[in-house]
């Protein structure tokens, strides 16, 4: 029999990040033939409901009210829990992305519910879903599943393929008006880093650096590359300390987790807090001097060499070859 399955999409500068139409995907299997509700909260688009029914949503629910404009927890799961009072879902989706890690626990916790977290994939055992998710900073999985109640998951982006666009399917969307009160955080202004390219989490490509880049200027040409691919920079723990780049780009056990196609570690040791961030990589390609590297131990190919060297190579081999 099938279950009514609601998804939280998630915008971010006007636009819905992926991870969203991921979650619809693995929420139409969960779902068992059931019925996949979308929610957008705040003021957003006609467009943006339209993408999710293409995406494989049945219906939108676009929650309405001031105090959504910005993401606050409170404001959010106020709105998100009277949906579901409304709706009445046997399952929720969320991308295990900043503003899922915040408010899924909260609405677990109002719901009286499991929720299993991080999930990378997931099978169906008759009606019952088994989740996997990693542990031990990567090193191993384990597979849970909720055996009572409400079926909770937040799903790491990059790791479950969304559906196929049809931009011929319609579905109904509604806007619903929600009470908001009593919030302890009001937002009163957003100021945003300058950032431009892909968002690193959501990278097909990343081709990331450490401290053997020495230098802010030695970031560039791994930039040029990152570009060049249609990808995105990130770097370790080491490389931010070292005041070579922003914080906001570190990927590890206390920065991003990435799960892109190709990962191309450029001047990484491999130290296991980064490794934590970056290892469920489809495939991983270590650039580095030190044939000892740690990074070799899990990289798929591996270049022993000055990075100065193999980078602008690189580039110049993907520019003659036009692969990108």
């Amino acid at each position: 029999m099938g279950k009514k399955v609601l998804v939280l999409g998630e915008v971010r500068q006007g636009e819905l990040r992926n991870v969203s139409f991921e979650a619809i995907a693995a929420a139409k299997q969960i779902s068992d033939g059931g019925e996949v509700v979308g929610l957008l909260l705040g003021n957003v688009s006609q467009s943006l409901a339209d993408s999710m029914i293409h995406y494989g949503a049945d219906r939108v629910i676009i929650a309405h009210h001031s105090n959504l404009e910005s993401y606050t927890s409170d404001a959010y799961s106020q709105a998100v829990m009277q949906v579901i009072e409304n709706e009445n879902p046997k399952g929720i989706i969320l991308g295990h992305t900043s503003i899922g890690k915040d408010i899924s626990p909260r609405i677990a916790a109002k719901l009286k519910s499991g929720l299993i977290s991080d999930t990378t994939s997931f099978e169906m055992i008759g009606e019952q879903v088994v989740f996997t998710r990693p542990i031990y900073s990567g090193k191993a999985f384990e597979k849970k599943m909720i055996t009572d109640g409400l079926i909770m998951a937040t799903i790491r982006p990059n790791n479950i393929s969304s559906l196929q666009k049809n931009e011929t399917r319609s579905g109904e969307v509604i806007t619903m008006d929600v009470d908001i009160k009593d919030l302890r955080t009001i937002v009163k202004d957003v100021v945003r880093k300058a950032t431009t390219g892909v968002d690193l989490s959501e990278a097909k490509i990343v081709v990331a650096g450490g401290r053997g880049v020495k230098s802010k200027d030695g970031f560039k040409p791994l930039q040029e590359l990152a570009d060049l691919l249609g990808g995105a920079l990130g770097a370790s723990r080491g490389a931010c300390d070292a005041e070579y780049c922003d914080y906001s780009i570190q990927i590890g056990q206390t920065g991003k987790v990435v799960t892109p196609d190709l990962y191309i570690a450029c001047g990484i040791s491999g130290a296991i807090q980064h490794v934590a961030g970056m290892s469920n990589s489809k495939v991983i390609v270590a650039i580095n001097k030190d044939p000892e590297a740690n990074i070799f131990s899990i990289a798929d190919y591996g270049i022993v060499g000055d990075l100065y060297e193999v980078i602008p190579l690189l580039i110049e081999e993907f520019k003659s070859v036009a692969v990108y």
